[in-house]
């Protein structure tokens, strides 16, 4: 597997056009700290780590729906930059999902952050994908 986030965010759109309530994913510290920002948004109900022999581990994810409708938090995931084809931003040109509805995740010499988190400190980086 040459994309190991695009298979992340592959995982859980798959899992939400099936309507799954949990999905389960292959760990790595970056797909952590993809999780944990998804969480703090609050495009997710729960996540956790699961250690189960393999070095890395699994997370499994409690994806949130509308308890009326049904509808997904999440309604698309994007991924930006590609292992072939890279893409960076400056703090000065953060990119704007949605019109400032849906958030970019960036992996920045700080961590891995939102594009408004990043503004904030202003600090540049790779936009990893889109999620609104």
């Amino acid at each position: 597997m040459t994309d190991p986030i695009a298979d992340f965010l592959t995982r859980l759109r798959n899992a939400i056009s099936a309507n799954h309530r949990v999905v389960e994913v292959p760990a790595s510290k970056i797909k952590k700290e993809i999780t944990k920002i998804l969480f703090e948004q609050g495009y997710i109900i729960n996540y956790k780590f699961v250690e189960n022999g393999t070095p890395s581990g699994n997370i499994k994810i409690a994806l949130k729906y509308d308890p009326v409708d049904k509808v997904s938090a999440i309604r698309g995931l994007k991924r930006v930059s590609r292992p072939g084809l890279r893409h960076y931003t400056g703090y000065k040109d953060m990119p704007r999902v949605l019109n400032g509805l849906g958030i970019a995740i960036l992996s920045t010499s700080k961590g891995v952050m939102t594009n408004k988190q990043a503004a904030q400190e202003k600090v540049g980086g790779e936009v990893l994908c889109y999620i609104y």
